[in-house]
């Protein structure tokens, strides 16, 4: 029996305050990470986009998921904002640190924290 890909839930919480709270449950990999693309690029479409993208739920993230953040923030950055990554399990927060985008991408120990800063890298 083939291996069913694990399925990847996004969900998209606006603020009073403008700024957006992406929530991503699942494994991000190249089947799934297409759904975390194309909510990013409607968020990304305001001005001065402010994204907080919740990473408490992921349990697996491969290039095409790294690759999103990388390009969601560079978009966030280039139009005004920001993009800030909260919450990422102690895997994943290894993977980010490995790869050399922690000291590149705003990454925070839950969503409070990352919409509570007035920081901007």
């Amino acid at each position: 029996m083939p291996e069913e890909a694990a399925a990847v839930h996004v969900s998209v919480i606006g603020n009073p305050d403008d700024s957006v709270v992406i929530t991503i449950r699942g494994d991000l990999d190249l089947d799934s990470a297409t759904v975390l693309g194309t909510t990013l690029d409607q968020v990304l479409d305001r001005p001065s986009p402010r994204i907080v993208v919740d990473l408490s739920g992921v349990a697996f993230c491969d290039s095409t998921g790294l690759s999103s953040f990388v390009l969601g923030h560079n978009r966030a950055r280039a139009a005004g904002g920001w993009l800030r990554l909260a919450a990422p399990g102690e895997w994943l927060l290894g993977l980010l640190a490995t790869v050399g985008l922690t000291p590149r991408l705003a990454i925070y120990p839950s969503v409070a924290d990352a919409l509570a800063t007035d920081r901007d890298l």
